[in-house]
């Protein structure tokens, strides 16, 4: 604490020692034979000056100290640091109640995060477990591929294969903040990526007799696959699923002086301006999210911007509303002298 906030709330000092020294001279003025010149009045009120000042300055020095060890500096985890300094009664009884309230915090939070571990277990072992009926029932659906109608057959494939990428989602959510622990930084062909996304959406394609080209060459970037995989996969299923029929998608690479760019532009219907800003918040989905037809959880493109971040690749998003998207993702280009660490 500064001098001046300290002075500031001791003004019910100044006040008693106003109140104070107005009575003193009220007393001498009362006394008989007691003659108060203006010389005097000045002096005593000098010296209570003084009196006050000092004992104002030992009070400040004294408790400096204290303030000091609650105050906050930047990088400090208040939370975690347990005060053991003090010397009057005051500072005793604060230091206690502080302890506490810190002994119950992490209390508090070690039962958190031992809930939150238990619970991304269980939705690991979910997810892997009913990855198997899922496998199990495509095999079936095959299997009658010839015994039902062409339509139905497409319904009921699209149908698990939406199951599949909805089952894909709540393993990412689960796993978005143990991200560190689960990837692998390598060099990797975009085009090896992006072209098993790319099949599995075959089906869309097909049905919605979309177009899709790859342009550019080949790249090469430092990345972890699995991850840009998945995030690609949200951006595309966004793209085939507002792009009306008979539509196109574009992807391009290409590369520049700092670094490698992914470019994937959809005639679709397009976000509305208002829209933008917010595309990538948790659960956000729009006017256009709110369609019955295309239906979305406000999840895709929020994993996405989230895992593309802690991966150091840029996601942004461009649109016109009744002509289409672009989404680009940038690959910074690392250098070990230019690497910020």
């Amino acid at each position: 604490m500064s001098i001046w906030k300290y002075l500031k709330d001791q003004w019910w000092v100044f006040i008693g020692w106003f109140l104070f020294v107005g009575l003193t001279m009220f007393i001498i003025w009362l006394s008989p034979g007691v003659h108060l010149s203006v010389g005097t009045f000045w002096y005593l009120i000098l010296i209570q000056s003084v009196v006050l000042g000092i004992i104002l300055a030992v009070h400040y020095l004294s408790k400096r100290r204290w303030w000091q060890e609650l105050s906050f500096h930047e990088g400090d985890s208040v939370l975690q640091k347990y005060l053991s300094t003090a010397r009057s009664e005051e500072e005793r009884l604060e230091q206690e109640f502080i302890n506490q309230v810190i002994r119950e915090h992490q209390e508090n939070m070690q039962q958190v995060v031992t809930n939150q571990d238990e619970q991304k277990d269980y939705i690991d072992s979910w997810v892997h477990e009913i990855k198997v009926p899922l496998a199990a029932s495509q095999l079936l659906l095959r299997s009658i591929e010839f015994d039902i109608e062409d339509n139905k057959y497409m319904a009921l494939e699209n149908e698990l294969h939406r199951i599949d990428e909805y089952v894909d989602q709540v393993l990412y959510v689960a796993r978005l903040d143990s991200f560190t622990k689960d990837y692998l930084i390598q060099e990797t062909s975009l085009k090896q990526i992006i072209q098993p996304v790319l099949r599995s959406q075959a089906n869309y394609f097909i049905q919605k007799n979309i177009r899709f080209t790859v342009e550019g060459d080949d790249q090469q970037v430092l990345t972890d696959s699995k991850w840009i995989g998945f995030i690609f996969r949200q951006l595309l299923s966004n793209a085939i699923k507002y792009t009306p029929e008979n539509g196109t998608i574009t992807i391009v690479l290409h590369k520049k002086r700092e670094g490698v760019q992914l470019e994937m532009t959809d005639s679709g219907i397009g976000i509305p301006e208002e829209d933008m800003r917010r595309i990538f918040d948790k659960g956000f989905t729009g006017q256009n999210g709110r369609n019955a037809q295309t239906h979305s959880t406000g999840l895709g493109l929020y994993l996405a911007k989230n895992l593309a971040k802690q991966l150091g690749v840029t996601l942004t998003a461009e649109s016109v509303v009744g002509t289409g998207t672009k989404m680009m993702l940038f690959f910074p280009m690392l250098s070990y002298y230019e690497e910020e660490r």
